[in-house]
């Protein structure tokens, strides 16, 4: 329960809404003042009265020119609201999770439900113990399914987010290296992502990445029923006949033939698991031709620019180890003169660092990536890797300012190129594609 502590007298105004950034509150949103690593919502609430807030949740006394509710913990209170309005609502929960792609995965399943029914997301992604809640508070009303991504960087996080989503079907992309920082071997990560599946009830549906060998083990857990995608044989929704191209991938499920915009055979994936879910509601294959066609890349997660005769992947949003690699393997497949890597620093990754940003430049290598250019801390190892592997020393850079790489971009990249823009947020890999441009 929570437990109110103090109250003004006053009447809130009605509420249409529900916030915890007052840069993006909308007028009538209750604003949650929440305490995070870096910021303390509490800070903020003038800002959010000011933008038109009905109210503030707030667990401190604090002055502020609006209604305001104190309650024993602020967090606590917007978990238990988020429980009690899923409790209430009576669609259908498709949770999302894996160590690469699930954002991307997340809006393709809500894409391939779409045309069948009314479907909420989580918007970007709000996918931890701050934004699940929220993203269930903002389903629409007339929502009859909800497809929410479950991030975590620990163990017990999905568990818990689980408790507060209650998920119907489990949708697993893979288990890669990301956030191993926290843990002891991807083994452990593998054990994380699994909590998706052991918080399903009996009746729940796993979907799992038969392309991915932990994932396809996790079959074993769920009592209830598992679907599995992928290009392997024993795959249930089976891609077969693909064609991989530098504008997407054309494939065949059963009689059903796809094409689409997306990139990769990580993309591919994405379109699977979303055919999965598909059937899982009742959609046959048949009736996604046109919803799989109609799929584009997110923003800064694949994007596709021509630029005077140089063909540019934008894929700036994040990496990992895993994404990297699918990414390069994108590159190297796009018929180009010439195929140029710049590649940020991958954070999250802790002592595993070095030796995680070496095995990616030694993939760099093998894949003949002809100019590689890392940005920032570990990835001169990366770089280092690279050379040692058999890259030419003489086209193989490193810089600490993403700017420069795209001053020196602007020198040597020629018509007929292409170049691989990817790096982890904090590395912000956009800044030099944005200099390339100029």
């Amino acid at each position: 329960m929570v437990r109110v502590v103090s109250s003004e007298s006053a009447a809130a105004g009605p509420v249409s809404g529900f916030s915890i950034d007052s840069r993006t509150l909308e007028p009538g949103d209750l604003f949650f003042a929440l305490r995070g690593e870096n910021q303390d919502g509490h800070r903020y609430l003038t800002q959010a009265f000011e933008r038109g807030a009905s109210a503030a949740i707030v667990d401190r006394e604090v002055s502020a020119a609006g209604i305001t509710l104190r309650v024993v913990d602020s967090l606590g209170a917007l978990q238990q609201l988020a429980r009690w309005a899923r409790k209430k609502w009576a669609g259908r929960v498709v949770g999302v999770t894996g160590s690469a792609g699930k954002t991307s995965t997340k809006d393709v399943i809500a894409a391939l439900l779409e045309p069948a029914m009314p479907v909420g997301k989580t918007i970007g992604n709000f996918n931890n113990h701050f934004g699940l809640p929220i993203s269930i508070l903002r389903l629409p009303q007339d929502s009859k399914a909800a497809v929410l991504e479950l991030g975590m960087s620990h163990t017990d996080e999905i568990r818990d987010l689980c408790t507060i989503a209650r998920p119907d079907i489990g949708v697993i992309t893979n288990v890669g290296s990301a956030h191993i920082e926290n843990f002891e071997s991807i083994e452990g990560i593998a054990l994380a992502k699994r909590e998706l599946i052991e918080s399903l009830p009996i009746d729940g549906i796993a979907v799992l990445n038969a392309d991915d060998r932990r994932v396809r083990q996790f079959r074993g857990v769920h009592p209830g029923h598992s679907i599995a995608f992928g290009l392997s044989e024993d795959a249930e929704v089976r891609a077969e006949d693909v064609k991989i191209h530098e504008n997407g991938v054309q494939f065949r499920v059963s009689s059903t033939q796809f094409e689409s915009q997306l990139l990769g055979r990580h993309g591919l994936r994405n379109i699977l698991a979303g055919i999965a879910v598909a059937q899982v509601f009742g959609i046959e294959p048949s009736s996604l031709q046109e919803p799989v066609r109609s799929l584009s890349p997110g923003n800064m997660r694949g994007e596709r620019i021509e630029y005077k005769g140089i063909k540019i992947f934008n894929d700036c949003y994040n990496s990992n180890p895993d994404a990297a690699r699918a990414m390069l393997e994108v590159l190297q497949e796009t018929p180009a003169q010439r195929h140029i890597a710049v590649l940020g620093e991958m954070l999250e990754l802790g002592r595993w660092s070095e030796p995680l940003h070496r095995d990616v430049g030694r993939y760099a290598a093998e894949c003949g990536i002809s100019v590689l250019i890392g940005i920032r801390g570990a990835a001169g190892c990366m770089v280092d890797a690279a050379v040692k592997a058999g890259h030419a020393q003489n086209a193989a850079y490193f810089f600490e300012d993403p700017a420069d790489a795209g001053i020196l971009l602007r020198k040597i990249a020629q018509p007929g190129d292409a170049i691989l823009f990817k790096g982890s947020r904090g590395t912000r890999v956009e800044k030099a594609l944005e200099e390339f441009l100029k």
